[in-house]
Formats: structure tokens, C-alpha cells, sequence
């Protein structure tokens, strides 16, 4: 069995492959309003007259909200199908992200985002579970990495739509972005099998105490690797718009280096999947987490001030998300019986985590400042490559059948 594809696996790997790039589609932009936040952040802080921490606090709030529900959300969709909460969620993120110019104070503003970021927390479960379709034959890796990848394209475009809808309408323009999500909801509805779709979902989902009991073992190791990786990713892409800001550079310039970063991470994300299909995930994880620290620390350091800054913050969005693909499938395997509820705890449980952490780290930047604050985060990663070679991961290898 270890080297044999079934001819029904070849079968079902087809319409996996097509269902992958459909909601890899639906990903790109959902995730385009997820990265709206960060380059507009020195804007709302001057137009606001807010300090860095509740800067900070505003997109950690955002990043919560996408975040902490998903294991719910996912938990819904292994019991009760994924077509509405996948596409009602990028909807959701869509509409209130798309308003946030209308915002008169800043608690109004946050409750905007906080409204958005919980469409995009029921988005990314049954769009994952989608994706890697453990029943659709080998090559689950490739298929989520296909999935992420169009949610890094539309990640990486974001800022910059931002910036420029800005630049055309003043924050109120904010409000154009909302129309493809809305034009392309329908299709989106139609092109989705309905309920779970998959052949093989005929176990019930089990119950959500089962699921928790499940982070006392390798799924808890899984969580603190994607915990680790998040709070390093997500403290640079809240910090480096306001590092640019702060040492004089343009809200321009702040966009583009998040742009590069994020680019990055859409062909890390690639690589991360096919990758983790072929070698030994738990030896991958440990060294893309562990060259993710120094590839951190100097586009820390560096930032988009040279050429060598920006090669500098490309690698570190390569290596931070192709760590992604391998945490979420070893998630999905671990607990096949619930993709959705599996997923939403490596992704969204781990995201709300790594957020939190960012508090932190702009509170210490208000009294040492942005760039101190951001290169003391970024060790975390290593912690995460440690954790990676815990015994308790040993049992998986590949994606090949065992």
C-alpha cells in the first residue's frame, strides 16, 4: 500500500484537484480584505490621534475575530454541511471591512472590523476541509497548498488595493472593495458541492469534547508549532507599516513591503504543500521554521529601504507560511472524522494566539520602539522549530498511504 494509488483514488483526485482551485479562488478574495488593515494602520492613527498599542489593538482585535471562532464555525460545518458558511463568510468579511471608512470613532471602527474578521473565521474551515479532501486520493498537501495559495494572492494584493482605493477616495472609497465578494457569491454557491460533498463523509463528526481531548497529544504539539509561526508572522506584518512610518518612509512604501512579504508567502505556501507530500513533514517543519528566524530578523532589520531588504522580507514570507500546508493536513489526519473542527484549531485557534502575543509586542514598542520591539518577537520561531521535533510527531511522515 505505501507506494500504491488505487485506481479510486485517481478517480476522486480529478474533482478534488477542480474543487481546490474553485474555493482556492473564493480564498483570494476572502483574504484580500484580511490584509486591509495593516498599511492603513498609520493613517487611522493620525486620522484617530491613537497611540502604536491601540494601533496594534485594532488589528489584533481584527485578527481575533478571524481567528478564535473557527474551530466553531468548523465544528458547524462538519455537522451540517460548508457551502453557506464558506461562501456567506467572505460575504461578510467583505461588506463590513469594505465600511470601515465610514467609521466615526474608534470603537465604531473596531466593531467594524470585529463584524468582518468573524466572516473570515467561517470561511477558512469548510474552505480548508474543501480543499484537502482526505478522501479525494493523494496529494492532500498539494490541493491545500493550491487552496492557500489563492488566499496568499489575495492576501498579498490587498494592501495595495488598500492603499490605492485610499488614494482615489479617501478612506470612505474603502467602500468599492466589497463588490467582487458580492458579484461572485452566487457563482461561488452553485460552482460548491452541497452539504459536505465528499463521498467519504458519511461518520458523524465527533463531539466537541472528543476534539478538545485531542490537544492533550499530537494535535496540541501541531497547535504550538502554528501558534509560534503565527504570533511571527502576524507581529511583523502589524509592525513593519509602522516601522516604515516611523523612520519616514511613505504609506506607499509601507504597502509595498507588505506586498512583497505576502507574495512571498503565496509561493511558499506552493512549496509547502507539494513539499509536504514528498519528505518527511516533521523534519520539514523543523527547517522552515528554523531558517524563519534569521530570515525574520534581517528583514527586520533590513526593511524595503534597499534591494537586499526587500530579498530579505521575501524570504521570511516564503518560509513563515510553508509551514502552513504541513500543519493542516497533519491536523486533518490526525482527526479525519472532523476536517473542519481539526483545521479551524491549527489555523484559527493557533492565529488567535499568535495575535495576542502582538499586543505585546506593541505595547513594549511604545517604550522601546517599533523595530526593538519587532526583533525581540521574532525568536519565537524558534521555539517553533523545537517543538517541531517532538517525539510525539515521529508517526508522521508523508502524505503517501501508510
Amino acid at each position: 500500500m505505501h507506494g500504491t494509488v488505487t485506481p479510486d483514488a485517481r478517480a476522486a483526485g480529478a474533482p478534488a484537484v477542480r474543487i481546490a482551485v474553485f474555493i482556492a479562488l473564493a480564498h483570494g478574495i476572502n483574504d484580500a480584505y484580511a490584509s486591509f488593515v495593516p498599511p492603513l494602520l498609520p493613517r487611522i492613527m493620525d486620522g484617530m490621534g491613537i497611540s502604536i498599542a491601540l494601533a496594534a489593538t485594532l488589528g489584533v482585535s481584527f485578527a481575533i475575530a478571524t481567528a478564535l471562532p473557527q474551530p466553531f464555525f468548523g465544528y458547524i460545518a462538519d455537522r451540517f454541511g460548508r457551502r453557506a458558511l464558506a461562501v456567506g463568510g467572505m460575504v461578510v468579511s467583505a461588506v463590513f471591512v469594505s465600511l470601515m471608512g465610514f467609521a466615526s470613532s474608534y470603537w465604531g471602527l473596531l466593531l467594524l472590523l470585529v463584524l468582518g474578521g468573524l466572516g473570515g473565521a467561517a470561511f477558512h474551515p469548510p474552505g480548508a476541509s474543501y480543499a484537502v479532501r482526505l478522501t479525494g486520493g493523494r496529494g492532500s498537501g498539494g490541493r491545500y497548498s493550491i487552496f492557500s495559495f489563492g488566499g496568499a494572492i489575495g492576501y498579498s494584493a490587498g494592501p495595495l488595493v488598500a492603499v490605492g482605493l485610499v488614494a482615489w477616495g479617501g478612506m470612505e472609497g474603502l467602500w468599492v472593495a466589497m463588490i467582487p465578494a458580492v458579484l461572485f457569491a452566487p457563482v461561488f454557491f452553485l460552482g460548491l458541492p452541497r452539504r459536505r460533498g465528499e463521498p467519504g463523509d458519511v461518520l458523524p463528526a465527533p463531539p466537541p469534547t472528543a476534539v478538545i481531548r485531542e490537544l492533550a497529544g499530537p494535535l496540541g504539539i501541531i497547535f504550538g508549532v502554528s501558534s509560534a509561526m503565527a504570533f511571527v508572522q502576524r507581529a511583523f506584518l502589524t509592525m513593519e507599516p509602522i516601522i516604515v512610518a516611523e523612520m519616514g518612509g511613505s504609506e506607499t512604501l509601507g504597502a509595498a513591503a507588505l506586498s512583497v512579504y505576502l507574495g512571498a508567502q503565496a509561493f511558499g505556501t506552493l512549496t509547502g504543500g507539494f513539499l509536504s507530500d514528498r519528505i518527511d513533514r516533521r523534519l520539514l517543519l523543523f527547517m522552515l521554521c528554523a531558517l524563519s528566524l534569521p530570515a525574520h530578523l534581517l528583514a527586520t532589520w533590513l526593511g524595503p529601504w534597499s534591494g537586499p531588504g526587500f530579498v530579505a522580507i521575501a524570504m521570511a514570507g516564503f518560509l513563515g507560511m510553508a509551514t502552513l500546508p504541513p500543519i493542516v493536513v497533519m491536523a486533518q489526519e490526525m482527526l479525519p472524522r472532523a476536517p473542519g473542527a481539526s483545521s479551524g484549531i491549527v489555523m484559527g485557534l493557533a492565529w488567535t494566539v499568535g495575535a495576542v502575543g502582538v499586543m505585546g509586542t506593541g505595547a513594549v514598542a511604545d517604550a522601546t520602539g517599533p523595530q526593538v520591539a519587532t526583533l525581540l518577537s521574532m525568536p519565537v520561531a524558534g521555539i517553533a522549530a523545537l517543538l517541531a521535533l517532538h517525539p510525539g510527531l515521529k508517526w508522521m511522515k508523508t502524505g503517501k498511504p501508510r
